[in-house]
């Protein structure tokens, strides 16, 4: 089926693949976020898979696909993350030499897992800065020695692998599903579930979710033609994606309903109440599907809608970025470089008439670097609720504090915070 349309004999032939391989993962209730939306909502657990993500569906749907004489040149891939965790583990299961290339910049953590699942029948390589610079160096490579590359989205047989999550969900709950919400990173995982749970339910709503530093997709329904980002933030990495796939696009087109975009701040917030709430631990990508629920509230009153949880590879040395981002978002948080007169008293006279009863000092660094009459300071303040900003900023102009107000668009604020 390389050149094939995918259809729904496809998705289900590889679901036969996958029997022993890939979890039939848990549709979980969550009771939490039915009462917030007054809906009935449920969570595809694909963080629980033994990768902590769903890319083994497809990795390993096209790997087993090959011919002998296809596994036998072996394989190479591309990627920093879940897909590469996905190849490894395939390969390795069906005993064929894998090649991963990974950017050079990727964290130990992450190559040891590759490692560990890829065992012996796993080369790695650094290559490239970039997952882009690293995916041109896969691909010379792949030519080179004959291989097979295992894209990790454009591929039908890759698209065939990530829609048995749609056959699972359908297999479960039937034709009592008004609306499927998935991430969106090259478009394999939405093309796959779109294109089953499309077919098998009428009137479904597919609705697909990027972070809004990443938004390819969106900007390639927008225009109607794909589109090549120059520039992404890459916080939210498993959907981090300059171009979408060809075919991944095409589908989507057809299928997908809308694309939300939603901030990485309210990524953040939502992994933070997931961990404290269900004790999930999600990565940003994986968190998409369910930060995207606030935008549709009104529509999904008294239906029922299923989130997709793509993944759970977070490093845990992430977390303090995560509450940083959390914070800022729910404007909990506020950064000021305070222009402090050179004398006496100063911070004093801050600190006893402009703070609230409640604000706290949680940054505070003094940036003078001459002798003039004054200094900026770097003050990083958090505030109990949101609304204490305003007698905040109220007190600062009565007393004739000299500052300025640091936002996430202001380019200082990514330097100095």
């Amino acid at each position: 089926m390389k050149n094939a349309h995918l259809t729904i004999q496809h998705i289900e032939n590889a679901c036969k693949r996958l029997e022993g391989i890939a979890k039939d993962t848990p549709l979980q209730l969550s009771r939490r976020l039915s009462e917030v939306y007054q809906a009935t909502i449920y969570l595809k657990r694909e963080d629980l898979q033994e990768v902590r993500s769903y890319k083994i569906r497809g990795a390993y749907n096209l790997i087993n696909s090959l011919s002998e004489k296809e596994k036998e040149k072996g394989v190479v891939a591309a990627s920093a993350g879940n897909h590469a965790q996905g190849v490894a583990y395939s390969a390795a299961h069906l005993k064929i030499k894998a090649t991963i290339f990974m950017p050079q910049i990727t964290p130990l953590q992450k190559i040891d897992r590759v490692k560990h699942f890829g065992k012996n029948y796993v080369t790695i390589k650094l290559a490239g800065l970039t997952f882009d610079e690293t995916s041109v160096a896969a691909l010379a490579y792949c030519k080179e020695q004959g291989a097979t590359y295992v894209h990790p989205f454009d591929d039908y047989r890759v698209i065939a692998g990530q829609g048995t999550v749609g056959k699972e969900i359908y297999d479960k709950l039937g034709t009592n599903i008004e609306y499927v919400i998935c991430p969106i990173g090259g478009g394999g995982l939405i093309s796959g579930v779109g294109t089953y749970l499309s077919e098998k339910i009428k009137n479904i709503h597919i609705v697909g979710v990027e972070p809004q530093g990443a938004p390819s997709m969106y900007e390639s329904l927008k225009k109607k033609v794909l589109v090549t980002l120059e520039n992404i933030n890459t916080f939210v990495d498993g959907a981090a994606v300059k171009r979408v796939g060809e075919k991944t696009f095409a589908i989507t087109q057809k299928l997908v309903e809308t694309v939300i975009l939603v901030p990485e701040g309210k990524v953040c917030t939502t992994m933070i109440e997931l961990y404290q709430n269900e004790g999930i631990v999600t990565e940003p990508a994986g968190a998409l599907s369910l930060s995207a629920l606030d935008e549709i509230k009104n529509d999904i009153k008294g239906k029922t809608v299923v989130c997709v949880l793509s993944g759970g590879n977070n490093d845990i040395l992430r977390y303090p970025e995560i509450m940083e981002k959390s914070l800022v978002y729910l404007g909990l948080k506020h950064y000021f470089l305070i222009q402090f007169a050179q004398k006496p008293g100063q911070l004093k006279n801050f600190l006893n008439h402009v703070l609230g009863p409640t604000d706290d000092i949680v940054r505070f660094e003094y940036m003078k670097k001459s002798s003039k009459e004054t200094g900026p300071a770097l003050i990083g303040i958090e505030l109990s609720k949101k609304e204490d900003l305003k007698p905040l900023l109220e007190k600062m102009d009565k007393f004739e504090i000299r500052y300025t107000r640091l936002t996430t668009n202001d380019l200082l604020y990514g330097h100095i915070i």
